[in-house]
């Protein structure tokens, strides 16, 4: 009941329209309402088989609104009323989406009935906090999987990306993150997501209990360019409503490649100059104003820290929005195909990965610890073709012996299935002991 009275509370006394005066592929060319409305603004147009479609404006060209719709345009025709519904996209979150699954205008899809709003309006896009207002960032946070916890430690308001190929495990890592994190709340955006994989995630990945605290906004592939882009704003703008309850939110996005490639495609609809491959110049203005909404929250609130996932076309992780994406965020995980092909999951290169806060919120025996694992990493990764190619003879130097020695400890420490679950404490405590074992040890064992 409470939600009814609050909608009809919502319910505009006057109502503004215009009409529809040419279609061009994606865009609606809307007059007779530009005084009235701004980028953003929302509309309906009213189709001639009495469908409502609603649109964003995105443009104007002289006295015409170029507007994009968030649904199909059959029906849409000239001289078709165009209805102004909101000068700015807001929306009502409350407790009561915990559990949920919505999709990008926060309507739930999950067939539990009606969400329950709240009575404050949230900005879809709102500003990052000032700089000077934020907490610095906090202590760790759990993730539960050994490779991140031990040597890519993500702190409270940190904002980690996972950069990958299709196919190397990134989902499945998200996956396991929501599950085992210890955040109080964990929003999940699944961008451009694969209409099948939804369900799947949400049922034998998330589960029951990692559903309860969490909130998933689902945008899939074959939606429209603004459902994804606003997709993206909404699952920030939840994480910053949780995060001003006080609670440590763990925002989850995947992917924000897919968010860039609707923002492209919006942006080319409306007229933009494609700049490095095809990518529009507000793509790259806008994925800092995404990502900054992430990250310490302003005093006397929690946090949001936040994974991103990022599609790196080709397997290259020098292309515009990886680069882009990299600059943006506090560290990176970087996943490769290589190792996923010899069966480690999940394939995090963890020599090639940084998270820019963990020296700092580490003890000095713990990062003694991580430098001196990754000290014998590298020396196996610097030698690996010429160990593989049995080119290297044992004895010829003994830092690379004990290298080879660690080697599958190592290997067996960072994979991990998707339903086991490492505490903070007790991966770092799985390495000190595979250190103080040694590698001649280790070599005993593994050949008995």
């Amino acid at each position: 009941m409470r939600s009814l009275i609050q909608e009809i509370e919502r319910v505009q006394t006057e109502r503004r329209y215009g009409r529809v005066t040419g279609v061009r592929g994606l865009l609606v060319e809307l007059a007779g309402i530009g005084q009235h409305i701004s980028i953003g603004s929302r509309l309906e147009v009213e189709t001639r088989g009495y469908r409502k479609v609603p649109v964003e404006v995105v443009g104007f060209r002289h006295e015409t609104a170029l507007a994009m719709p968030f649904d199909a345009l059959e029906g849409v025709g000239v001289g078709c009323r165009a209805v102004l519904t909101q000068s700015e996209p807001v929306v009502f979150p409350s407790n009561a989406w915990l559990g949920r699954v919505v999709n990008a205008l926060g309507e739930p899809i999950d067939g539990k009935g009606p969400i329950q709003h709240g009575t404050r309006p949230r900005l879809l896009r709102a500003s990052p906090p000032p700089a000077h207002s934020r907490q610095r960032v906090g202590g760790k946070v759990d993730v539960g999987v050994r490779a991140l916890n031990t040597f890519i430690t993500c702190c409270k308001g940190q904002r980690l990306g996972i950069f990958a190929g299709s196919g190397v495990g990134k989902s499945v890592l998200l996956s396991m993150v929501a599950r085992h994190s210890s955040a109080d709340v964990s929003v999940i955006g699944l961008i451009g997501e694969r209409g099948r994989e939804v369900q799947e995630f949400i049922e034998d990945d998330l589960g029951e209990d990692g559903l309860a605290k969490s909130v998933v906004v689902v945008a899939t592939s074959d939606e429209s360019a603004l459902m994804r882009r606003q997709a993206a704003h909404l699952t920030m703008t939840l994480a910053e409503y949780f995060r001003d309850g006080g609670a440590e939110v763990m925002c989850m996005m995947d992917s924000v490649t897919r968010f860039a490639m609707a923002q492209r495609e919006i942006g080319l609809a409306g007229g933009e100059p494609p700049t490095s491959k095809g990518y529009t110049p507000t793509v790259f203005t806008e994925l800092p104003k995404l990502l900054e909404r992430a990250g310490p929250g302003p005093r006397g609130s929690g946090n949001v820290t936040g994974i991103f996932s990022v599609l790196v076309e080709g397997d290259d992780h020098n292309e515009p929005v990886a680069d882009a994406v990299r600059g943006i965020l506090d560290g990176h995980i970087i996943m490769e195909r290589a190792i996923a092909e010899r069966g480690r999951f999940p394939a995090i290169n963890v020599l090639k990965s940084i998270s820019r806060t963990m020296p700092r919120c580490n003890s000095d025996d713990e990062n003694l610890i991580v430098r001196e694992a990754k000290k014998f990493m590298s020396t196996y990764a610097d030698m690996e073709e010429m160990i593989r190619l049995g080119a290297y003879r044992r004895g010829s130097n003994p830092d690379v012996d004990a290298a080879i020695g660690y080697h599958d400890a190592f290997e067996e420490f960072l994979g991990q299935w998707k339903d086991d679950k490492t505490p903070l404490a007790e991966g770092y405590l799985q390495l000190k002991k595979i250190l103080e074992t040694g590698p001649a040890q280790l070599n005993l064992s593994g050949a008995a």
